[in-house]
């Protein structure tokens, strides 16, 4: 059985009257990837906070690498690499200055800080940039450098808050494949992001926090097929009337019209035959048809249901998000 890596048992915290979290459980073991979701204000960057010993909880243990976070803080820090919503990099020097730099804050040698930036620069696709300001680099080349800094320890553990916002889909597919060979060499990564798409590409198993609680927790498989979140979606030739009284009776709940009335929606079981039942009723009422689609349930879908909101846009969720100074604190603490 795999050692879990990190582990959260009835953690709890408030700031003032807001309690950020009320007792949340889970668990990572070595080697996976967790992801964890939640709408604006539901806890996910206070876990993070109290993770990395950024913040102290009120209750409740949290371990990293067998490690507790509140009695030994320090040790925890020389355990972990953390990426920040906001870049900690420094636009006034190189690419590979930044990554030696980093190393030698967290005790390495100048030598070995020098080929862990090579070696990093070329896992990320930056050697070209290797030598240039980081102020002339792209969104998406300042972010993989920042996670590649996160990485010149070798930290068995990783904490990736939201590691591709504002990215574009090349940028992005960049970042998952570099996630991807950290888990071939056995890192445990804690992931927060606002991208369902991503959790559901990148992510074992998900945990779905709201208002400071565990909602859900399971495989992207297991969370999809316990919503029954199917939806069905009509387009047709033309407008019609009828349209919608006609499918009322084989969809679940209110049915959605747009395009001018010849897109229609709707949610539905999974049962077998459904799209042919449908076609066959449109075109008894005599309304043309061009498509039918019934389409398997989506993170998004699960996440509405479970919290009745869709995915946050990235904005803090408690009083203090992760930014560079509280990576610059975490730093300064695995050198003393």
């Amino acid at each position: 059985m795999d050692r879990d890596m990190i582990e959260v048992e009835e953690l709890t915290k408030s700031y003032g009257e807001t309690q950020a979290l009320a007792g949340v459980d889970f668990s990572v073991p070595a080697g996976r990837v967790l992801g964890l979701l939640g709408p604006n204000g539901a806890g996910k960057t206070t876990a993070v906070r109290v993770l990395t010993t950024l913040a102290r909880p009120d209750g409740g243990r949290a371990a990293v690498a067998g490690v507790d976070v509140v009695r030994h803080p320090a040790e925890v820090r020389r355990h972990i690499g953390v990426a920040a919503q906001d870049a900690t990099l420094d636009p006034l020097l190189t690419g590979r200055q930044n990554l030696v730099l980093v190393g030698e804050l967290s005790a390495m040698t100048g030598h070995l800080a020098k080929e862990r930036a090579t070696e990093l620069l070329a896992r990320f696709e930056l050697t070209d940039a290797a030598n240039r300001v980081v102020k002339g680099y792209s969104g998406g080349m300042r972010r993989r450098l920042d996670v590649a800094a996160s990485l010149m320890a070798h930290p068995p553990v990783l904490f990736l808050d939201e590691p591709t916002t504002g990215l574009d889909p090349a940028s992005r597919q960049r970042v998952w494949e570099a996630v991807r060979q950290l888990l071939a060499d056995g890192v445990t990564v804690l992931l927060t992001t606002q991208y369902l798409e991503e959790a559901d590409a990148l992510a074992d198993r998900i945990v779905v926090i709201d208002r400071g609680r565990v909602v859900a927790d399971g495989t992207p498989r297991e969370l999809k097929a316990a919503s029954r979140g199917a939806r069905l979606e009509v387009s047709l030739a033309a407008p019609s009337p009828d349209a919608v009284a006609t499918i009322a009776p084989l969809v679940n709940g209110a049915v959605q019209v747009s395009d001018g009335g010849r897109r229609l929606g709707a949610g539905v079981d999974l049962t077998p035959g459904l799209a042919t039942s449908i076609v066959r009723a449109l075109d008894g009422a005599g309304i043309l048809v061009d498509n039918v689609e019934v389409r398997q349930p989506s993170l998004d879908d699960v996440f509405f249901a479970l919290t009745g909101d869709h995915i946050d846009d990235g904005t803090a969720d408690d009083p203090h998000d992760l930014g560079s100074d509280g990576v610059d604190r975490a730093l300064e603490g695995a050198r003393t």
